[in-house]
């Protein structure tokens, strides 16, 4: 897992995934230039990890980009997470809350990773 892991960019993949989610009708889309590439993939799959689990190289880098990042994106990123019933579901499923993650990894596959911190 030596992706780059992007804390305030997770926010925003996670935001659209929840608006999406949300969106009771479909919306007409607004005509984007054909050479214009999606921006943001969609969400196949989530997975939830534990910061303990990941090589420590990785621990490493995730505890840099945690300590760059501020409490407010924390605190964005967490209720996007829980915005989405899907999310949710797959942290009760690992016996987590959003409250304990920290950074959320998005794969080009689609798989959204989310990263959790148990309390010590």
């Amino acid at each position: 897992m030596h992706k780059a892991l992007l804390l305030a960019a997770s926010i925003s993949f996670v935001g659209v995934f929840a608006a999406n989610a949300q969106s009771s009708t479909p919306q007409a889309p607004s005509n984007p230039p054909a050479s214009a590439p999606s921006a943001t993939p969609k969400i196949q799959r989530i997975n939830v990890v534990d910061v303990s689990e990941l090589p420590q190289a990785t621990q490493k880098e995730v505890e840099q980009i945690v300590a760059q990042g501020s409490d407010d994106s924390l605190k964005q990123l967490r209720s996007n997470i829980d915005a989405v019933p899907e999310a949710t579901a797959a942290l009760k499923a690992k016996g987590s809350t959003s409250a304990q993650v920290v950074a959320t990894s998005m794969g080009q596959d689609g798989t959204l990773t989310l990263i959790t911190k148990k309390n010590s």
